[in-house]
C-alpha cells in the first residue's frame, strides 16, 4: 500500500514559457542553496526514447546527506547516507523516482504533466491511475500559506507584478479569470513500508511535498523579469555557468567528504538539486529524526532489524544502544 496524491499547480504562464522559467529557477534555487549542500555522483545522464513517450534525457544521481544530519543522528545512519533519482524527462511530461540508502522500504514516485488550462483536466492521469484512489490537491500560489522562514514579499505573487509581461497582482480567485493560465498536474506516491511509522511518515512526507512545490512554484513565477527574455540555449548557458559556480563551493565544503566515500568513478558535480531533491534532503532526514524520537533505543533497534534487514546490515546499531534521552529531546528542536 501507499498513499496516492495528486497536485495541480497553476501558473500565470504557459507550458512552454514555463519550460524555461523552470529550468532557471532550479539553476538559481540551487545555487542560493548550496551553503547546504553535499556532494552529487551522477551514476548516469544519456539520452533516453521510449515507445510511447519519445526522445527524452534519462539521469541517475546519488546525492549525499550525511552533513544534513545533527551529530547524533550521524551516530546512527550508515556513513555513507544517500539518495538516488532516476528521472526520465520528456517535457511535458516526467518520471521522478527517489529511494534511500537508509531506508530500503522508503520511496517516492512522482509524474508530472504539464497542460495549458486552469487544472480542470480530471483525467490527465488516466492511463497511469485507472480505478486508483486519490485525493486531489489544489495548490494556490497566490493564497496558500507558506512556511514564514521561506516567505519573501518579492517572490508572493499577490504583491508583485512582471514588469515585462505585466502579469502579477494575483486577485482572490485568480485562476477563473487569468490568461494565459498553465497547470502542472503531478501525481505523488509515498510509500513507508514499516510497521507502527507508515501512515504518520507518508503524511508527514505529503506535507513536505506540498510546501516545496508550493515555493518552487512561487519563485519560478516570481523570477519571470530574469528569465522571460532567455531562449532555450540562453537558459542552458545560465544553467551551465550557475552549476560551475554551485560545483566551486560545494567542492570547497565537500571534498575531505567525498574523499571518504572514494574518488574513483566520483564526481563532485555540485548542488544538482531539482525542486525534488531539495525535497528529499528535508524529507528523509525528518524521517530519521522522527524514527529516532518516537522510540526507545532498544524499540528502535528491534524495529530496524525486524523491518529493515537490509539496512540493519551495515549501520551501527551500538550506536544506536548507546543514544541517551536527551537525544530524543533535542531532536524535537529539528522537526
Amino acid at each position: 500500500m501507499m498513499l496516492l496524491k495528486e497536485y495541480r499547480i497553476c501558473m500565470p504562464l504557459t507550458v512552454e514559457e514555463y519550460r524555461i522559467g523552470q529550468l532557471y529557477m532550479i539553476s538559481k534555487h540551487s545555487h542560493e542553496q548550496s551553503e547546504r549542500g553535499e556532494g552529487v555522483e551522477v551514476m548516469q545522464n544519456e539520452p533516453y526514447e521510449d515507445p510511447v513517450h519519445g526522445q527524452g534525457q534519462l539521469t541517475e544521481k546519488r546525492v549525499y546527506l550525511n552533513s544534513k544530519l545533527p551529530s547524533w543522528a550521524r551516530a546512527v545512519v550508515p556513513k555513507i547516507f544517500y539518495v538516488t533519482e532516476k528521472a526520465w524527462n520528456y517535457y511535458p511530461y516526467t518520471i521522478t523516482e527517489y529511494t534511500c540508502s537508509f531506508l530500503p522500504k522508503f520511496s517516492i514516485h512522482i509524474e508530472t504533466k504539464y497542460e495549458d488550462n486552469k487544472g480542470s483536466n480530471d483525467n490527465i492521469f488516466e492511463r497511469e491511475a485507472k480505478d486508483t484512489e486519490r485525493e486531489i490537491c489544489f495548490i494556490d500560489i497566490a493564497y496558500d500559506e507558506i512556511p514564514e522562514r521561506y516567505y519573501k514579499e518579492s517572490e508572493d505573487p499577490k504583491n508583485f507584478v512582471s514588469e515585462k509581461t505585466g502579469r502579477g497582482l494575483l486577485k482572490e480567485g485568480w485562476r477563473e479569470s487569468q490568461e494565459p493560465i498553465m497547470c502542472s498536474y503531478k501525481l505523488v506516491a509515498v510509500k513507508f513500508e514499516v510497521w507502527g511509522l507508515q501512515s504518520r511518515v507518508e503524511q508527514f512526507v505529503h506535507k513536505v511535498v506540498r510546501d516545496v512545490l508550493l515555493i518552487g512554484h512561487r519563485q519560478a513565477f516570481g523570477w519571470v523579469d530574469e528569465w522571460y527574455d532567455m531562449t532555450m540555449d540562453d537558459v542552458r548557458e545560465y544553467e551551465t555557468n550557475m552549476q560551475y559556480k554551485t560545483n566551486i563551493k560545494v567542492c570547497n565544503q565537500h571534498s575531505s567528504a567525498m574523499d571518504e566515500i572514494g574518488s574513483d568513478g566520483k564526481e563532485c558535480v555540485g548542488l544538482l538539486f531539482s525542486t525534488h531533491l531539495a525535497l528529499l534532503s528535508s524529507v528523509l532526514t525528518a524521517v530519521v529524526w522522527r524514527s529516532c524520537r518516537k522510540y526507545p533505543p532498544t524499540l528502535l533497534e528491534s524495529a530496524v532489524v525486524k523491518q529493515c534487514p537490509q539496512t540493519s546490515s551495515y549501520i551501527n546499531l551500538s550506536n544506536i544502544r548507546s543514544l541517551n534521552k536527551s537525544h530524543y529531546t533535542a531532536s524535537t528542536l529539528w522537526v
